[in-house]
């Protein structure tokens, strides 16, 4: 059993308006599926709880930035987690939610129990779906996005893989809607492509291409190797996987 943690991004989970795209999101699980039947151990790390949430509730009076995240991200957790359910129960496969918070990740009894809690599950052919807990962590409590969440879970559970699902195809050599750039390929450690990285933030997200660089570097330093790829692209996950060659993303080489 290969391990790998893959992290999908709200703008991949999202349409235009904002709302969830169950079309991708049904795409993504049968992907999910496939990789089950051919041995991979999958642990998701899923955004999308906050757009599920604002597509279900209209608000009548205005909320700021933290009462919103609460507010929709409770809302739009119970729909997202329902529709995995639904989608993965087709295939046989059982899940489990995991809401989690950076407090978490610092060493002592919480960090060892949310791992083992992890590790039954893995055990159990249970795919934990992973999220942060955003009723409670606002501010300085928060992590910087998912990816920063999807590479600590990376190390906690000894994963070999990390896949962060953009909607690109990884990290281009200047703008993406530049014909003249090109992805690139491989990435060697401790190489700096920081005169790459644009800073611009997700759309519907809190990340961007900074925040899974950043991340990036982080967890192929320790030892994981990290792919950049598509989300929005037929059948990325098996590809990327199987047939690197003749798929399109950014790996990082893991440090020895």
């Amino acid at each position: 059993m290969e391990r790998i943690v893959i992290k999908v991004g709200s703008n991949v989970l999202t349409t235009d308006k904002g709302k969830l795209d169950i079309t991708r999101l049904s795409a993504l699980v049968d992907q999910i599926a496939w990789l089950k039947e051919h041995r991979y151990e999958v642990i998701l790390v899923s955004s999308g709880a906050v757009a599920c949430g604002r597509s279900e509730l209209r608000v009548e009076y205005a909320l700021d930035s933290v009462e919103q995240r609460q507010l929709f991200s409770s809302i739009g957790q119970v729909k997202l987690i329902n529709h995995y359910y639904d989608l993965f129960r087709e295939y046989g496969i059982h899940i489990g939610q995991v809401l989690t918070m950076k407090e978490n990740f610092q060493e002592g009894e919480q960090y060892d129990n949310q791992r083992a809690c992890m590790e039954v599950m893995l055990d159990n052919g249970v795919i934990p779906i992973v999220n942060e807990n955003d009723t409670v962590c606002v501010t300085e409590l928060m992590f910087t996005d998912n990816d920063e969440l999807s590479g600590l879970i990376a190390k906690m559970m000894n994963a070999r893989t990390l896949v962060l699902l953009s909607n690109i195809d990884g990290i281009y050599t200047g703008n993406p809607s530049d014909p003249e750039s090109e992805v690139i390929r491989s990435v060697a450690p401790d190489t700096d492509l920081s005169q790459y990285i644009q800073t611009a933030k997700s759309s519907a997200g809190r990340g961007g291409m900074e925040s899974k660089y950043n991340t990036a570097r982080e967890t192929a330093n320790a030892g994981i190797r990290v792919i950049i790829a598509n989300g929005n692209r037929a059948n990325i996950l098996p590809d990327v996987l199987t047939s690197p060659e003749t798929t399109v993303h950014t790996i990082f080489i893991p440090a020895t």
